[in-house]
């Protein structure tokens, strides 16, 4: 805004001019003056200033500005607005507090001292986060050092991201505030320490945490987010309370960074937590950011669509992140324009941003990146995943659902295309012949999905004669092998397979007896085989020890193979396969992974007949059989360290872990 706004804008509060922006993007108060059309990220029409054939008028929502090239003018809403209707500062600023549906705060000292609190504020939690990085950077934070370390969180990032560490005692923050002259009062309204009627004495909020600075949009710390070190603290996560400065739902942590790298070009991505934010920044997505310890609010949509007209929502691989997506379908569905969606990724089963990060590099993510889908296939899945659609009562029930939904949608151009997209799907879903050959078609959905629709069929199939029978083991579309998805899956080793090697590598020992049942064993990865191989023929010619067996290991190229297995034993429940574990204990451990890996491969071989009978024969019999092995091969999952007095040899607890 020009200069000579400036002491007119001191009248009202900040933080309401603010709100203003946040609700009315240029593009709509423009857009009540100007014809605009979308081009790229901006939006182009004719000067409102100046009579033009060729547009030269631009405006950008994700910079909150309008650009007039043929008369050099430029600003945002408030300048539009009194550049083109002739109000004062005031003026336009009741004019677009009308629009947004907002009552305008009256001048009044009161209004100024609010302001000059809330700026306090900012200072203090300034001031507690330069504490948190000092203790992280001293001797009482080597704890919380090493943690940053195991989850391979680089200094720079931690630079990046300011990350700190609250020491454990009661009054470590307390004291050092109250040296720098902070009332405990406004300590307490900042939300750095716990206080109450049944609370004599004040003490910190946050004890033995690695810290988390949360931002709003212009940069300032307003909250904190802590991740404990204690395996048994009440929360993993504690943020700040609600207070003058944070309201959680309406935030989002790296939303300032976040924003910034978007008006670069960079895809919003938002993922479930702190530290996944900071591994996919790492690995080059600058774009992202994550709600605070909610579901994906309102609030939250719109801050991503203020950046990005199609942001990316990001889910970890397990039934909970397939059922925060569904949630994310039914708060963004009724709020489609046209233009405006999100889009889905889901990650490999059992996998966050950071572990598969950690275990493929940054081409296992920018494979699954690459894989999103559409807010229709999200919803058409979670509609159609669970039913058997055999009787005309089902399908007139499913029928129904889905009209519903569509009818909850606002934008009646988007309910449009939403209705004939999902009548279409509808009726190659009841009609067989049709169906496939629309599941045959690229870029219809994944093949688990596609197999599921197969298994809808009634015995004989409907009424139109029985289905035609699915191809077994090939994919339903020629790309499904190479698809994104796929190969973001496959670029992860799988974490049984891992540990296996990282044992053997550090307890080459084990070989001694167990070489044979190593070279028995099915690797399902290349690189998890090729590594084995390379161990097997190593220790067949001389004995070796850890150190040895490494450097030969490295010496024969696999040094990155072994790096990537280093990075997917990502679980503290997996300490058998490293360094310093009591021989009973490692032997335990590998009777016990070589078992379940092996019961797994079985598994895996009946999946395969359940998939190839349900091909051939698509009956309820042949569904439920798919399902009982899929639930069994589930059932197999993180059971690593389910051994009934598993670590005593290493001085550990003798429970099961």
């Amino acid at each position: 805004m020009p200069n000579r706004f400036g002491s007119l804008m001191a009248i009202f509060p900040p933080a309401f001019l603010d709100e203003l922006r946040a609700r009315l993007p240029v593009s709509e108060v423009v857009g009540r003056r100007v014809q605009l059309k979308k081009r790229g990220r901006e939006w182009v029409g004719l000067s409102p200033f100046n009579q033009e054939k060729t547009p030269s008028f631009t405006v950008n929502d994700q910079k909150g500005f309008y650009k007039d090239f043929s008369s050099g003018k430029h600003g945002d809403i408030f300048t539009f607005v009194m550049e083109t209707e002739g109000l004062s500062f005031p003026e336009a600023v009741e004019r677009l507090a009308g629009l947004a549906g907002l009552t305008v705060p009256r001048p009044s000292p009161e209004a100024r001292a609010r302001e000059e609190r809330r700026k306090t504020l900012h200072d203090i939690l300034e001031t507690a986060a330069q504490f948190f990085e000092a203790a992280l950077a001293s001797r009482s934070g080597a704890a919380a050092r090493g943690y940053l370390a195991d989850r391979e969180m680089s200094p720079t990032m931690q630079l990046k991201f300011r990350v700190g560490y609250a020491p454990g005692e009661r009054f470590a923050l307390k004291e050092h505030l109250g040296s720098h002259g902070v009332p405990v009062e406004d300590m307490i309204e900042a939300g750095l320490l716990i206080s109450g009627d049944d609370i004599p004495v004040p003490y910190d909020r946050f004890r033995n945490r690695v810290m988390f600075p949360i931002t709003d949009l212009r940069g300032r710390i307003i909250a904190f987010g802590g991740r404990a070190l204690e395996k048994d603290a009440p929360a993993k996560y504690l943020n700040s309370p609600e207070t003058t400065l944070f309201h959680k739902g309406a935030t989002l942590y790296n939303g300032a960074a976040a924003r910034a790298a978007a008006h670069q070009g960079a895809p919003v991505i938002s993922v479930e937590g702190y530290i996944d934010v900071v591994a996919m920044v790492s690995a080059g997505y600058e774009a992202t950011v994550a709600p605070l310890g909610t579901a994906l609010t309102e609030e939250q949509l719109s801050l991503l669509w203020k950046m990005v007209d199609e942001p990316t929502l990001c889910f970890d691989g397990d039934s909970a992140g397939r059922r925060a997506a569904y949630r994310a379908v039914d708060l963004a569905l009724p709020r489609l324009a046209p233009g405006k969606t999100v889009r889905f990724a889901l990650l490999p089963d059992g996998q966050d941003p950071d572990d598969l990060i950690r275990s493929g590099g940054r081409e296992a993510i920018a494979a699954v990146m690459e894989g999103t889908r559409s807010l229709c296939d999200m919803l058409w899945q979670r509609e159609t995943e669970a039913g058997l659609f055999d009787t005309p009562e089902r399908r007139a029930a499913l029928e129904a659902r889905i009209a519903t939904l569509i009818s909850g949608i606002a934008n009646d151009a988007v309910k449009k295309y939403y209705r004939q997209e999902l009548e279409t799907r509808l009726r190659d879903l009841f009609m067989p012949r049709q169906r496939a050959e629309r599941l045959a078609s690229p870029g219809w959905g994944t093949e688990p999905f596609a197999r599921r629709l197969g298994s809808r069929m009634p015995r004989g199939g409907p009424r139109f004669g029985r289905a035609p029978p699915m191809p077994s083991l090939a994919p339903l579309s020629p790309r499904l092998a190479t698809s994104p998805i796929v190969r973001g899956a496959r670029s992860s080793l799988p974490t049984r397979e891992a540990l296996i090697l990282w044992a053997v590598v550090n307890h080459p020992w084990l070989l001694e007896r167990h070489a044979e049942e190593l070279a028995e064993l099915e690797f399902r990865h290349a690189d998890a085989d090729k590594l084995r191989r390379a161990v097997l023929d190593t220790v067949a010619t001389v004995p070796v020890d850890a150190e040895k067996l490494q450097s030969e290991i490295e010496a024969r190229g696999l040094g990155p193979i072994l790096a990537r297995v280093s990075r997917a034993i990502t679980h503290m429940a997996d300490w058998p396969a490293h360094q310093g574990a009591a021989a009973d204990d490692v032997e335990a451990f590998w009777t016990h992974i070589i078992t379940l890996h092996r019961k797994t491969c079985t598994l895996h071989k009946e999946l395969k007949d359940a998939e190839r009978a349900l091909g051939t024969e698509p009956s309820e019999e042949s569904f439920a059989w798919l399902r009982d092995v899929q639930g069994r091969l589930a059932g197999l999952e993180g059971s690593e360290a389910l051994i009934e007095g598993f670590g005593a040899a290493s001085g550990r607890p003798v429970k099961g872990l």
